[in-house]
């Protein structure tokens, strides 16, 4: 446990939190990628579904490491485990922007049989696009890393062409 505490940077007990989160995160998300290729919902696939989600586990533990390595170097974080915080708050946005995007599409009347599949799915993603932002800023505050995505939104926003759109 020392190791562990050392290696993630970890000074207090409630900092365990986001490792712990990670994990279970990391857990659910190997399994519904499993569930992708065996229904969940038959008994006989249970074995495979375990077997496969622990293979689907450790590839994307051995991925998020690499990922936590290479940008250990270019983010500019107090302790590691922060890194860990940034990339649940990374997927909790990219999730919930999914789930807010389909109901708004409802209120505003597109859906695919009134609109082109191509225009459908263009605003689709514009939409998208524009609450994954707000919703960055929002989970991001609420984890306590509002500063750090304030400044990933304003580098991202310059190299896209839009940072005359953003005062200091």
């Amino acid at each position: 446990m020392h190791k562990f505490k050392t290696r993630w940077e970890i000074q207090h007990n409630w900092q365990f939190l986001f490792p712990i989160l990670g994990i279970i995160l990391l857990s659910y998300s190997s399994y519904k990628i499993a569930g992708v290729f065996f229904d969940r919902h038959d008994p006989s696939n249970i074995p495979y579904l375990v077997i496969l989600t622990i293979i689907f586990y450790f590839i994307l533990l051995r991925f998020f490491l690499f990922c936590f390595k290479k940008l250990e170097k270019k983010w500019i974080v107090d302790y590691k485990w922060e890194m860990i915080r940034i990339f649940i708050v990374f997927a909790i946005t990219g999730s919930s922007s999914v789930f807010v995007s389909k109901p708004i599409m409802k209120v505003l009347g597109i859906t695919k049989e009134n609109l082109n599949v191509f225009a459908y799915w263009l605003l689709y993603i514009i939409i998208g696009l524009i609450f994954y932002q707000i919703l960055l800023i929002t989970i991001a505050w609420i984890f306590g890393q509002y500063s750090f995505f304030r400044d990933f939104l304003k580098r991202l926003a310059k190299r896209i062409g839009l940072g005359r759109l953003i005062k200091e």
